[in-house]
């Protein structure tokens, strides 16, 4: 992995075509939130072998040995409102997931709000974050992790939760040709984006417990219901047992 073979047979406009690349780093979402602040362009890639302090929602720690996985993050300008921005997590997301599809074959699916499932485990995750000045959004940085050429199950506390590509499939993935599918297929789902496009029905196609009955650990408290899919803005639909269908924008799913 390189700058140079990234970006060779890359077709993409700007997606990955500015490349920072580092063998180690904290996090690609702290270095791309400084690119922003130095006005690094739009689809600006921060890729790294390893991260010592990559983390998930809530704070989790990101786990993945050095040269094994895709951990980065892309640097992008939208024309969204802060209450939008979810869209970007979803859209990423998908283009993850037909990453994968077209590469290895292996079904994806999600849970909400940004975890990326195989067979029920979770392979990979996406955490945006955003730059704001007076409620304007300035930018947004979406960082992907995805597990390709290792083995979660031999990790305790990742054993049943966790899974890599090459652990489902038997065998190493090119981790420069999955990147490269992703990149092309976010560019593409960032385009339509613009025009108008809203990728909240397919990537309730993809959730793993639509019909299901679920308990979401809220910031304060839970809530309980029947998963009916997400709306446009990212938040997940659940119907309760009285038949009110609620929209729950920040939580996790149990």
């Amino acid at each position: 992995m390189s700058p140079e073979g990234i970006r060779e047979g890359l077709d993409t406009r700007f997606m990955g075509q500015e490349v920072v690349y580092l063998s180690t780093v904290g996090s690609t979402n702290e270095v791309a939130r400084a690119m922003a602040a130095r006005g690094a362009p739009e689809g600006t890639l921060v890729i790294a072998e390893e991260q010592t302090a990559g983390k998930g929602r809530l704070g989790r720690r990101w786990i993945a040995p050095a040269g094994t996985s895709l951990l980065f993050s892309l640097l992008l300008y939208p024309d969204l409102t802060l209450e939008q921005v979810p869209r970007l997590t979803m859209l990423a997301s998908l283009a993850a997931a037909e990453a994968i599809e077209s590469v290895t074959g292996l079904p994806v699916r999600f849970k909400w709000p940004n975890d990326i499932l195989i067979r029920g485990r979770k392979v990979g995750g996406v955490l945006t974050e955003v730059g704001v000045t007076e409620e304007r959004l300035d930018y947004v940085v979406v960082g992907i992790g995805l597990n390709v050429n290792w083995t979660p199950s031999q990790v305790p506390e990742l054993a049943g939760k966790a899974t890599s590509l090459s652990e489902e499939l038997g065998r190493e993935v090119s981790r420069l040709e999955l990147l490269q599918r992703l990149l092309r297929y976010m560019e593409g789902g960032y385009l339509r984006l613009e025009e108008g496009y809203l990728p909240h029905k397919v990537f309730t196609s993809r959730l793993a417990n639509v019909g299901e009955k679920v308990e979401v650990v809220l910031p304060r408290g839970k809530e309980e219901g029947f998963v009916e899919g997400v709306n446009a803005e990212g938040a997940l639909l659940l119907r309760r047992e009285d038949g009110m269908t609620v929209g729950v924008t920040m939580g996790e799913v149990a």
